[in-house]
């Protein structure tokens, strides 16, 4: 069992009195907000939240935990990452740290290593980290070029339903779109897909097939009724524009599901106005953005001996005022296109609001880790904390942003319907066997 700073009761009826909480995440509860946080009382009773009170309403007869202002968040939803790829590190690493030595090395690892027991075990691996920091609704894109797809897709549904009362997960197919040429292959993944619930993705590049690709992959989803996640522009070329091409097909398809863009850094380097326009565009065909900070920040515009010009990360802020729904997420972890890495979103939180400043103010801030990703992937009644929700929380010793962010909170406490979990992460050395020390 790891460090906690506190230890709530081990009741069937508890109050946890004087807990800031980000205003952001709690929903119909009237009570005064300072730089966004709150300080109330949460009920818990028989794993649930009853009831969310000022701070000194709750029952008095209740056993009660104070925490003298700390913080409680909801748990966490991580809606870009990429299990199959995990810890690989030590196996494949990225010899330049770029995206190209990236790319090289996945698929070389891939095709040497990727069976079931392989994708299996790394799965499994992240999965507990991701638990022990407090995050439970996860989706992650699987590489899916044949004969992968296969295998990845029914190692991800076995994983999915082990872990169902832990963490929800949700797949995306990952691919080059340029593989639908193969009509063979796409419909076999297709098929793939839906047997296993999961969404169609795929990476756009520029390119004189790009509008067939797109065309092709709305009128597919539309007609399967799949969601579309995809990878766009991660890139720091300013002719890399497939994200406005994904916004006017999506318009001119009329596709009504749910379409989510990871990365879109390419955006950043345009020029002002033709970066308004694409904004505009993506906010009217209704797109959801992901900006991935660490990992963007960690690739892009990297250049033996040369210090980076920018911090790799998509127009956040102006997306954001426009409407569009926005969330930031882990990525990779231990692999060659990010070195690093637990799927921490405490740490994922803490690096976006330096590297997007996302402070002053940090009102709202928190819902980048909670609320807005957990509605982006539809499903809302994740990432908050309400009355009638299972008392799924996070506890912290922090009271204000500045200890917050100050700190990896590494003594944070964990409820999954109001019980304390083991925070125990797993050792490295388990993974020995699997890619090496």
């Amino acid at each position: 069992m790891t460090y906690s700073f506190i230890s709530p009761p081990n009741a069937a009826r508890f109050v946890l009195s004087n807990a800031t909480v980000p205003a952001v995440t709690v929903e119909h509860v009237d009570v005064p907000v300072t730089e966004g946080l709150a300080t109330v009382d949460i009920v818990i009773s028989d794993g649930m939240i009853a009831a969310i009170r000022p701070a000194g309403a709750a029952p008095a007869d209740y056993a009660r935990t104070d925490l003298r202002d700390g913080m409680v968040w909801p748990c966490f939803a991580d809606i870009h990452t990429h299990l199959d790829k995990g810890h690989i590190w030590p196996r494949q690493a990225n010899p330049d740290g770029s995206f190209m030595g990236a790319l090289d090395a996945v698929r070389a690892d891939r095709e040497a290593n990727w069976s079931a027991a392989d994708v299996k075990r790394r799965m499994e691996f992240s999965l507990r980290s991701a638990y022990a920091h407090g995050t439970s609704l996860i989706r992650t894109h699987l590489d899916s070029l044949a004969p992968q797809h296969r295998i990845s897709f029914e190692v991800f549904a076995d994983i999915r339903d082990a872990w169902k009362d832990r963490i929800a997960l949700q797949a995306v197919a990952l691919f080059p779109l340029d593989a639908m040429a193969d009509s063979t292959f796409f419909t076999d993944l297709v098929t793939t897909i839906r047997r296993s619930g999961g969404l169609l993705g795929g990476v756009t590049r520029m390119g004189p097939e790009l509008v067939w690709q797109l065309d092709t992959l709305f009128r597919t989803a539309a007609e399967h009724g799949l969601d579309v996640d995809l990878h766009v522009d991660e890139t720091d070329d300013r002719g890399a524009e497939t994200l406005k091409a994904i916004a006017e097909a999506v318009l001119r398809n009329g596709f009504e599901g749910k379409v989510t863009a990871g990365h879109c850094c390419s955006l950043a380097r345009q020029d002002e106005d033709t970066a308004a326009r694409t904004v505009e565009l993506v906010a009217k065909a209704g797109i959801a953005v992901i900006a991935l900070p660490m990992c963007n920040m960690y690739l892009q515009d990297r250049n033996p001996g040369r210090t980076p010009r920018w911090r790799g990360v998509t127009l956040f802020k102006e997306l954001a005022a426009a409407g569009v729904a926005t969330a930031v997420a882990s990525d990779n972890t231990r692999d060659p296109f990010y070195a690093y890495g637990d799927l921490d979103p405490v740490e994922v939180f803490r690096e976006a609001v330096r590297i997007l400043h996302l402070d002053h103010p940090l009102d709202t801030a928190a819902r980048v880790v909670t609320t807005s990703p957990a509605a982006i992937v539809g499903r809302p009644d994740k990432g908050r904390i309400a009355a009638g929700d299972p008392a799924d929380l996070v506890l912290f010793s922090a009271r204000r942003w500045s200890e917050f962010l100050s700190r990896p909170q590494a003594d944070r406490v964990v409820l999954r319907r109001g019980k304390v979990i083991d925070r125990s992460l797993p050792d490295y050395r388990e993974l020995d066997s699997v890619v090496g020390a």
